[in-house]
């Protein structure tokens, strides 16, 4: 893939945000653009356990000027295209496929980024790939998080089954099972499990199923709450909370799951699984491949206010990794907000003119003043 054209743009991922910002850029009339994929188009969303679905829900109702919850292009809807409220992996993958055909996105699979090396004065980048180098004015890092699992939060952690390792829970033999994580992912793997007739414990580190933070990405969804409320109802569920897992160890009788309970976390207990448990920790996230790219503060990317890195001027972040203070855009609906912002400025140091993108601010997909996001709720 070795070419002496400087591209204008780089897109690194074809998921959610890497067509959506795709999209974008095809409307503003950019050419000289391409994404990169690893695996396929939706690799991740391929990837999910058979019986996970969505937690947001589709619903056709672009007509009315409210895009759908899950589309990541203007005049799209997941819900019309399957006629389903809460999508399964797979048909996500083939809508975001359905759209790169569409609107004809240049995207290139098969080929993975091993590194971003930016070139001084500024003067764009070279990335590294599988295929060779490619040069490109400007990068959007839209990697996702999926495929990058956090695998070792605790010693003995290897001798669980990762989440993102399961391609059905029919798999999970046994008929009791221990959950570590209470988050989506977790609570996700736990419903799934007691409708096969299994005796689920979850254990959390916070207690994720108690708070009442109005921001989802925060706490459980509605969808989640209201599948965990009619699984807790057939006794076959336990919820352990307040609990540090210290560590997994295997003897004779199974796998045994300490942990470290109380205020002080002084307190230990410990359980006991036939079977190996299921770690739901969540995910560190592709950033962490480039991490050298970027200043960072609490364990989060700092980003100026186009979501440009503020350490290698001239790389984006679009996806589930950006966040501005509290304002946490881990959703489609919520990221799928800033690909505007990203392409207008990329638009204005081309000197293209930014005006096809009116269209998005028209439509709430626009969203440069973080100043209105608020999660308050009157009732």
């Amino acid at each position: 893939m070795n070419s002496s054209k400087i591209l204008d743009v780089v897109i690194v991922g074809a998921g959610a945000a890497g067509v959506g910002c795709g999209v974008v850029l095809k409307d503003l009339g950019l050419h000289d653009f391409i994404l990169l994929e690893r695996h396929e188009v939706g690799a991740s969303f391929n990837r999910w356990p058979a019986q996970m679905r969505f937690i947001t829900p589709s619903f056709p109702s672009h007509g009315f000027g409210l895009l759908d919850l899950n589309a990541v292009a203007l005049n799209t809807s997941p819900a019309l295209s399957f006629q389903r409220e809460h999508l399964t992996g797979k048909e996500y993958a083939l809508y975001l496929q359905t759209v790169v055909e569409y609107f004809q996105l240049p995207v290139k699979t098969g080929i993975e980024v091993h590194n971003i090396e930016p070139q001084p004065g500024e003067k764009g980048f070279i990335l590294k790939t599988s295929q060779g180098d490619v040069q490109s004015r400007f990068v959007i890092w839209a990697a996702g998080e999926f495929q990058y699992p956090r695998l070792d939060p605790f010693p003995g952690a290897d001798l669980c089954i990762q989440n993102t390792q399961v391609r059905s829970w029919d798999e999970i033999q046994g008929e009791e099972v221990i959950v570590i994580g209470g988050y989506e992912s977790g609570m996700d793997a736990a419903t799934n499990l007691v409708a096969l007739g299994k005796r689920v414990g979850v254990i959390d580190r916070a207690k994720s199923w108690a708070s009442n933070n109005p921001d989802p990405s925060i706490s459980l969804s509605p969808y989640t709450v209201q599948r965990l409320e009619f699984v807790y109802g057939t006794g076959r569920l336990e919820l352990i909370g307040n609990t540090d897992i210290v560590g997994v160890k295997r003897d004779a009788n199974g796998y045994a799951v300490v942990g470290a309970q109380g205020n002080e976390r002084l307190e230990y207990r410990q359980w006991m699984s036939p079977t190996p448990p299921i770690l739901c920790t969540g995910f560190k996230g592709s950033l962490s491949t480039i991490a050298h790219l970027f200043h960072w503060s609490d364990g989060h990317t700092v980003l100026n206010e186009c979501d440009e890195s503020t350490r290698t001027p001239g790389l984006f972040v679009v996806g589930p990794s950006v966040r501005h203070g509290d304002v946490i855009f881990c959703f489609i609906y919520k990221f799928r907000q800033r690909f505007a912002v990203v392409a207008d400025v990329i638009a204005q140091r081309l000197g293209l003119d930014p005006s096809p993108l009116q269209v998005y601010r028209e439509q709430g997909l626009f969203l440069d003043d973080l100043s209105c996001c608020s999660n308050d709720c009157v009732c």
